[in-house]
């Protein structure tokens, strides 16, 4: 494979200006069939096996006009009047003759006395049912408010405000800042690492590249044949921007290099091609494995934007070996600043400088730096104890926005249950009319139900429905516990043997999903860490290094989860980040963020200990091969963990909880991999541990050898003249 990527680098190199050309050619063909054929990106929440799903595919079959995506519409009155005032009464007439007049809705509810008008008499909603055929859109939105406010008129008096379902779906915020404000982080740190225009523009550069690609292209034709979530792009640029920044980071950094040992421009990009392209593939693998591992929870939704932000990580890859070994060959000696563009300026210098100074520290005080750093771990990952999985509802919100204003409104008016209703969906060919008014007596009579709306008929009596009022809020376990006594005890008991009930409405698909990534994170994460320990065995020839890399990934992810339990759960520092209350950590959070940060920490970790194996080969000294290790990667392991946390950090910034919590968790774990890990519990480890690190039983010594650096496969270097060197 090495000398594949050699002979890759070097053709590329020398063909450089067909490379580019075809990247291009293929760049515009992929985004001009996205354009012309590409899928529409979709808030989609469908799970075939969940109760939930049953509901609404037992009301879009049987009772259409209740089956689709439900809207609220919040309206109150003027200080000093009562919706029943005749003026009110009119005003709430022209609002449902307004909303039932937009397309795709199928049923219109206005407020009704003694059910959704406030026992004040001030606060009414309105339910809006849609088609359930229609997927929701950012258009539906619109519709609806311009459809209410037409109503209400300019001057009116009467509040409205709209919320419920459509907007947990689709009143996402608009994005762009978060990856502006990563990329300039970047691009500081790319300066200082590199003190190179050129270097620096190369990883950038690179970067939006692919995202442009994956993002304008890939991703709109994987949304023809799977229903892609709305929120998969962001996703993509996060991750994909960081990782095709670090992998062309390390590239760059081994062929200026190869330039500092005088090797021609295209020996060293082939030699870079070759040995940190390798470990590229290698890192790149094993993202695109360990996010493909997500469709492991049987979400389809989660399958979708695992495939499509998948295949952004692979397309940096194949860039990273490709178009980079050919922008190198167009740069050549300019990756270096003025100053250092000859042969005895070039390489930084390679004695006892801080970082060795550093490793060599870290061995003589072992045992300290180890277990005070995991005293240190353990602290932060403890707060994992008390994670709750769940969904942020609309009280969430930013208090500007207008479903936050009718989450407010409604829980003034009815309490907190009003915003998140359950709803009953009943085959009516099993269910007897005596059993439909017993359930809905025994469900009134829950300590959990604020109110309950009587069962409603089909057209054609097929199906019938239940709408259930709960006394807590949406994300309240309390709700949760009322759901599952819903369809336990209160199911078995009304309901006989052939009965067909299911419990459906946002909350409960909201509960459904928690429920389904609880089940399924652990078999996710054993499977993640037996895949990490049979590559790293394979690859470093060792039984102790896979383990202790398996133990540490989990240290540091677990301090990632520690720290979002203290943000987002407990509130600690909410305010810095731009929330105003805690919010549930988003069930999908911890199964995607721990694919994505085992690769990236595998990434850190082949890049470190390959320099310490290859030392220790040709030392045989343990201790001088895991200082020679740090003393050659800290530096540039360290850029690698900025960009990424400058990236991460970036996002936030984005109004979106989901977005907050996925980039607050990335940087945490990739600071702590890259500072707490990498540069002081791997060295403090493998100096206790001693040369039991390379330990390997012999009856293993079948399995096949996996080089990552490669360099020995190579021919012989090709130097370069003075006059080139100094171009």
């Amino acid at each position: 494979m090495s000398v594949f990527l050699y002979q890759l680098g070097r053709a590329c190199v020398h063909h450089r200006w067909r490379t580019i050309g075809a990247w291009l050619i293929t760049s515009i063909v992929l985004i001009g069939l996205n354009q012309a054929v590409g899928g529409e990106l979709t808030n989609g929440f469908v799970v075939p096996d969940f109760d939930s799903q049953h509901a609404y595919d037992l009301l879009g079959d049987r009772f259409p006009a209740e089956g689709g995506i439900n809207a609220q519409v919040v309206v109150e009155a003027p200080t000093g009047s009562l919706l029943s005032d005749p003026v009110q009464r009119k005003v709430i007439e022209g609002i449902s003759a307004e909303l039932r007049t937009i397309e795709g809705v199928e049923r219109v509810v206005p407020p009704i006395p003694g059910q959704t008008i406030s026992p004040s008499g001030t606060i009414g909603l309105f339910r809006v049912v849609y088609n359930p055929d229609l997927m929701p859109s950012l258009s539906m939105l619109e519709d609806l408010e311009e459809a209410g406010h037409n109503a209400v008129g300019t001057g009116g008096a009467l509040r409205i405000e709209f919320g419920g379902d459509l907007y947990n779906s689709v009143d996402q915020p608009e994005t762009g800042v978060g990856e502006i404000l990563g990329l300039v982080s970047a691009v500081f740190v790319l300066l200082l690492a590199f003190g190179s225009i050129v270097a620096m523009g190369l990883p950038i550069g690179l970067a939006l590249f692919g995202l442009a690609l994956g993002i304008g292209g890939i991703i709109g034709l994987v949304a023809i044949a799977m229903n892609v979530p709305e929120w998969t792009p962001n996703m993509a640029s996060m991750i994909g921007l960081g990782v095709g920044i670090d992998y062309a980071l390390f590239i760059v950094t081994r062929f200026r290099e190869g330039l500092a040992d005088g090797l021609t421009v295209e020996d060293a990009a082939g030699r870079a091609n070759a040995t940190a392209g390798l470990s590229v593939i290698f890192a790149g693998g094993t993202v695109v494995i360990a996010i493909l591992g997500l469709a492991t929870a049987g979400l389809p939704f989660m399958t979708a934007a695992a495939v499509a932000v998948s295949i952004v990580v692979a397309l940096m890859v194949i860039a990273s070996i490709t178009i980079l070994p050919a922008l190198l060959g167009w740069a050549g000696h300019r990756v270096n600043p003025k100053k250092m563009r000859t042969n005895q300026e070039i390489r930084p210098s390679s004695g006892p400088g801080g970082w060795q100074r550093w490793g060599d520290h870290v061995a003589k005080h072992a045992w300290p730096y180890m277990l005070s750093t995991l005293v240190l771990l353990l602290a932060l990952t403890a707060p994992v104890l008390d994670l709750k999985l769940g969904f942020p509802d609309q009280g969430n919100a930013p208090e500007e926005r207008t479903s936050r204003q009718a989450y407010d409104l409604l829980t003034d008016g009815f309490g907190p249950g009003f915003s998140g209703p359950l709803l009953v969906a009943l085959d009516t060919a099993t269910v007897s009319d005596q059993e439909l008014k017993v359930l809905a007596t025994t469900l009134r009579n829950d300590p959990g139900v604020a109110f309950v709306q009587p069962p409603e008929r089909s057209p054609v009596g097929e199906a019938a429905i239940i709408l259930i009022f709960p006394t807590t809020a949406p994300q309240d376990p309390e709700t949760v516990a009322l759901l599952n006594r819903i369809r336990g005890p209160i199911f078995s008991s009304v309901l006989s043997n052939q009965g067909r009930a299911h419990v459906g409405g946002a909350t409960a698909s909201f509960a459904d999903v928690s429920e389904r990534v609880q089940n399924r994170l652990p078999i996710f994460i054993a499977g993640v860490i037996g895949l990490s320990f049979i590559l790293l065995m394979l690859v470093f020839r060792s039984i102790l290094v896979p383990i202790k890399a398996a133990v540490l990934n989990l240290l540091s992810i677990g301090a990632a989860y520690g720290v979002l339990v203290m943000v987002f759960q407990w509130g600690w520092g909410l305010g810095l980040i731009g929330l105003q209350e805690s919010v549930p950590i988003v069930s999908f959070i911890p199964m995607f963020m721990f694919a994505v940060l085992f690769g990236l920490s595998m990434d850190y970790e082949v890049f470190l200990l390959s320099r310490v194996k290859e030392e220790y080969l040709l030392s045989g000294d343990n201790s001088q091969s895991v200082i020679f290790g740090i003393s050659n990667t800290a530096r540039v392991i360290t850029s690698a963990a900025l960009i990424m946390i400058s990236v991460f950090l970036g996002f936030v910034t984005n109004p979106d909880p989901i977005l907050k919590m996925m980039g607050l968790g990335l940087a945490t774990a990739i600071f702590v991999d890259a500072t707490i890990v990498r540069v002081v519990l791997v060295p403090a480890s493998m100096k206790l541990m001693g040369d039991a690190n390379w330990w390997f039983p012999k009856w293993l010594e079948w399995l096949p050898r996996v080089d990552i650096e490669g360099e020995a496969a190579l021919p012989p270097r090709e130097l370069q003249s003075v006059s080139q060197s100094t171009d």
